[in-house]
């Protein structure tokens, strides 16, 4: 290649020619951005009032764009070495007066900032692929003017807005990356309309970096609200010198990242909102907080899944998604409890007290005359919930029960059973209050809570598996029960020999129950009749095969408001007036301290709360029932 050549490609490299000159190619191609925009719009002048400028002014005017070819337009041979150059020569001299003249004015008006004049003419600079040797070619751009930013804003917002994602991106310092943006935000947005509206300056805004305010308004099919906020733009220079908007994510949505994807998404299956029977919330009760997001819809009623404008993170990964427009609200129909705001409120504060130290705990309260549940109350909180769910030995409580089977199987409350010390099952039994008391009735062992009595009449009247078939057919233990939340049911199994019939008949051994479970037997003796508890009056409720007899309901209360009013209730039962009755239960815990239960009518209301290792019945689960009957009883 002729050393003539490589001066030629030396020439386009950005380096000088020969004589030293500035290579053609790049003065001439910022000629037209700077002589029109900084010299003829901007107004600037050389020293000499117009001298500097005519040489831009005759480029101006010049015929068309320039051609690299016009460097050597007049070279016979187009070998480029000058013989025809003249006119090349005399554009670079002229250009070179230019720039001292605009670099006195910029300097003298300030501007955004001082710059390097000869980069922003040739378009060199680190980023531009220039290998020039001075200093002053690597300075950076002079930043856009205010109004320069003001039309680049107006020029990125309409296309942006008429959905030309190209020639917006293209306004921006990084098309690519803008068009993908702008592309993902129409595609997974699906606006039926985007209206953007400049806000003026913004707070980020600086000489060297102009920014401008502005809003987003999209609006959706079917969705009568618009969605909408505001974001900012930054304005810097192209590598070719336009004012463009500096891109960031942000620009789409100030909360859009690198690593998050806006789109809209189909919400969560909807939960319903329960409340309780007066349609007031129940949201804040702790002991609730599992029990609401198992309450369904009813049955057949219409639930529709909403739609939202949403911010995820990038392929999935991470927290739930961010909420930033509802289109379509997720519903469901009410769904109205059998709960008592209020009862509930004093459940809680009752269990809470009596499971300070750390003992599990629960209350149920049920209304017999219709079997819905006013109140259910539970400790320690979380996901298991002991009231309805749990299963414990329910002690003496479950002698009401085994009451129930020996009037039927004829014994009367005035019938002598005597209350040893001591019997055997063979297995030897005894009583917390230790002696011999012959003349005791049912009602006497019933009131004072006598195992022995109890043992040892059940063992001469009722067959084994008598207890069960009571239980299961006149108070519905035992039977499938659908509250409206998944419930236990609860069991007790046939005795295998007298031992565990003995346990049995005193509420220990095998059998398991819930505070659910025994507040329904307590609310069947009250009524007469068994009603399965509900939360829900549409739920479908399970039916006894046979009816608590109506003398046999009669004696019972009967032994109950004695328990309540001269038995091991009267002291938590003190203050209660009306129809009301009562039950304690002491359960062995294996060398541990001793369940506390307790069962309990006053009025419509009826009751069971245990503890576990709260002692005796009177004392921790008394004084929790207690608390609820008398904020709720009637008599």
């Amino acid at each position: 290649m002729s050393g003539e050549r490589r001066n030629d490609r030396h020439d386009q490299d950005g380096r000088h020619d020969e004589d030293g000159r500035h290579d053609e190619d790049h003065w001439h191609e910022d000629d037209h951005w700077h002589g029109e925009d900084h010299v003829h719009d901007d107004g600037f002048h050389g020293p000499d009032g117009h001298g500097a400028y005519q040489g831009y002014d005759e480029l101006a005017d010049d015929d068309g764009p320039y051609d690299a070819r016009d460097a050597y337009a007049e070279d016979g041979d187009g070998d480029g070495d000058g013989d025809g150059a003249p006119r090349g020569s005399a554009r670079r001299r002229i250009v070179l007066v230019a720039v001292g003249g605009v670099f006195t004015a910029l300097l003298a008006v300030g501007g955004y900032g001082a710059y390097n004049v000869m980069n922003a003419v040739t378009n060199n600079g680190p980023s531009g692929g220039g290998q020039g040797s001075s200093a002053a070619a690597q300075a950076p751009q002079v930043p856009p003017t205010a109004e320069q930013a003001e039309s680049a804003a107006r020029e990125f917002l309409a296309a942006w807005s008429r959905g030309d994602v190209t020639a917006a991106a293209g306004l921006t310092d990084r098309p690519e990356s803008a068009r993908a943006a702008l592309t993902s935000f129409q595609q997974q947005v699906g606006a039926r309309s985007l209206a953007l509206t400049g806000t003026g300056r913004a707070q980020t805004d600086t000489p060297s970096e102009p920014a401008l305010g502005f809003r987003v308004k999209a609006e959706f099919e079917g969705t009568p609200d618009a969605w909408e906020y505001d974001s900012v733009l930054s304005f810097v220079r192209s590598q070719d010198g336009r004012p463009v908007v500096r891109w960031r994510p942000s620009v789409v949505h100030p909360r859009l990242t690198t690593g998050t994807t806006i789109g809209v998404r189909a919400l969560p299956n909807p939960v319903s909102k329960p409340t309780d029977r007066k349609g007031r919330p129940l949201d804040a009760f702790p002991s609730l907080r599992a029990v609401l997001p198992q309450i369904a819809p009813p049955d057949g009623a219409a639930v529709a899944t909403g739609r939202a404008v949403v911010l995820s993170n990038a392929g999935g990964t991470g927290g739930e998604p961010e909420q930033l427009f509802v289109l379509t609200p997720s519903s469901a129909p009410q769904v109205r409890l059998t709960l008592d705001a209020d009862l509930q409120q004093v459940a809680e504060d009752a269990v809470k007290q009596q499971s300070a130290n750390g003992n599990p705990a629960s209350l149920v309260a049920v209304q017999p005359s219709t079997g819905n549940i006013l109140a259910i109350a539970s400790a320690p909180q979380g996901g298991f919930n002991r009231a309805v769910a749990g299963g414990q030995a329910p002690g003496s409580t479950m002698k009401v029960i085994t009451s129930a089977a020996l009037l039927e199987a004829g014994v009367t409350p005035d019938t002598v059973v005597p209350c040893k010390d001591t019997t055997y099952s063979p297995r030897a039994w005894h009583n917390d209050e230790r002696g011999d008391f012959p003349d005791y009735t049912l009602a006497d062992d019933f009131s004072h809570s006598c195992n022995t009595g109890f043992i040892d009449k059940g063992l001469e009247k009722l067959q084994p598996g008598a207890l069960g078939k009571v239980a299961r057919e006149q108070f519905g233990l035992g039977l499938e029960w659908h509250i409206g939340i998944p419930s236990r049911d609860g069991t007790i199994p046939a005795p295998g020999n007298k031992d565990e019939a003995a346990a049995q008949y005193i509420g220990q051994g095998q059998i398991q129950v819930n505070s659910l479970l025994m507040a329904s037997v307590a609310a069947t003796v009250q009524s007469g009749t068994f009603r399965q508890p509900v939360l829900r009056e549409d739920a479908k409720r399970a039916t006894a095969p046979g009816r608590l007899p109506a003398d046999v309901a009669r004696d019972l209360r009967a032994m109950m408001a004695r328990t309540a009013t001269q038995g091991t209730a009267r002291t938590p039962m003190a203050g209660l007036s009306g129809q009301i009755g009562a039950k304690t239960g002491t359960v062995e815990a294996g060398g541990q301290n001793n369940n506390s239960w307790f069962i309990a009518y006053c009025g419509d209301l009826a009751v069971a709360a245990e503890v576990e290792g709260g002692g005796h019945g009177f004392s921790a689960a008394g004084v929790a029932a207690a608390q609820v009957l008398k904020a709720g009883g009637k008599g």
